[in-house]
């Protein structure tokens, strides 16, 4: 059997967000979008015209954890590599319009800035261009990684690790850069790329989608005593602290080393777009716990953080203002 978790977390543990000094590692991206209204289909081939009206850049990857970061008063340390190309020079534009430091970026010669452009027609997308390199780095972009990543751990409240599988985050730099962390007592916080489950081994916590779960686990689910066998094999495999399986519309479910899995049901009402929820969970989660709270508390505050987020088109940063309020409609006192 399992807990059910009915309580959302008390605006009391919104207040104590803010201030902490995160260190954000992973694959940094560019999300362009090109907003307009397609009133008729092309003459040259199937496919809707788009009239744009206008675009828009959004930090987008690990770096829009950081941006969920810094929208609950968080100091985000982005750690992660750009090109040396026109879209590194606009990624670094808007990481200076959030004022976020770049002190940890890499800059790899040859390689693209990792942009996805999405063509918007209303609020429906239309299409999805990616511009990448997702091979994996070598020695020499280890090293330097690495060197960013140290200097960034000085003085770190968390340490949290964005994998979207574009080849910042090989072996070498998982290995050395948990176990730097974890030397130091800090809490590490994962979201984890299906491919690369083994790689994160003795972390505080993996935040998989179900889907991810799945994969890893080799093995399809579609009964709650299912889900909850993946759940505590995989936490037992990877002897990481916490393992969370976030589920959109049946909320999440939290294993831990010891106790019966905490199901937290959802509190999402309109699902209209899951683009960037995870980042919301694992961002809320991590600067919860960086703030004070107990696990499954700042898992509850992530629950709620989701319900807003999925709620929007597109990536969004859920600020701290807007995370008391809901707590404050949901009658959280």
């Amino acid at each position: 059997m399992s807990s059910v978790s009915k309580a959302v977390a008390p605006r009391e543990a919104v207040s104590a967000l803010g201030g902490q000094r995160i260190v954000v590692l992973g694959d940094l991206m560019l999300d362009r979008y090109l907003w307009g209204r397609a009133d008729r289909i092309s003459p040259e081939a199937p496919v809707p015209v788009v009239r744009v009206e206008r675009e828009e850049l959004k930090l987008g990857g690990a770096a829009n954890v950081a941006r969920n970061l810094a929208a609950l008063g968080d100091v985000p340390l982005l750690v992660g590599l750009i090109g040396d190309d026109r879209q590194s020079r606009e990624m670094r534009g808007v990481l200076a319009e959030s004022r976020f430091s770049v002190d940890g970026l890499v800059v790899a010669e040859g390689r693209p800035t990792s942009v996805k452009t999405r063509v918007m027609a209303g609020s429906q997308q239309v299409v999805r261009v990616d511009r990448e390199d997702d091979n994996e780095v070598d020695d020499h972009l280890t090293r330097r990684i690495l060197e960013r990543f140290e200097a960034a751990l000085a003085g770190a409240d968390a340490v949290l690790i964005s994998d979207y599988g574009k080849g910042t985050l090989s072996e070498a730099v998982v290995d050395r850069a948990v176990a730097a962390a974890r030397a130091r007592g800090v809490f590490v916080a994962v979201d984890p790329k299906e491919t690369h489950f083994h790689r994160y081994c003795d972390v505080s916590i993996l935040t998989p989608n179900h889907h991810e779960a799945c994969f890893a686990a080799g093995r399809k689910v579609k009964d709650e005593a299912g889900l909850h066998e993946i759940g505590q094999a995989l936490r037992d495999r990877l002897n990481a602290d916490y393992l969370l399986i976030t589920r959109v519309e049946q909320g999440m479910s939290l294993f831990a080393r010891d106790g019966e899995p905490l199901v937290i049901p959802t509190m999402a009402q309109h699902v209209f777009d899951v683009t960037g929820a995870g980042d919301t969970v694992i961002a809320t989660l991590t600067a919860g716990v960086a703030a004070g709270l107990a696990v499954p508390d700042a898992c509850r505050l992530a629950n709620v953080a989701a319900r807003l987020a999925v709620a929007e088109v597109g990536s969004y940063a859920v600020t701290r203002e807007e995370l008391g309020h809901e707590l404050t409609i949901l009658g959280a006192v």
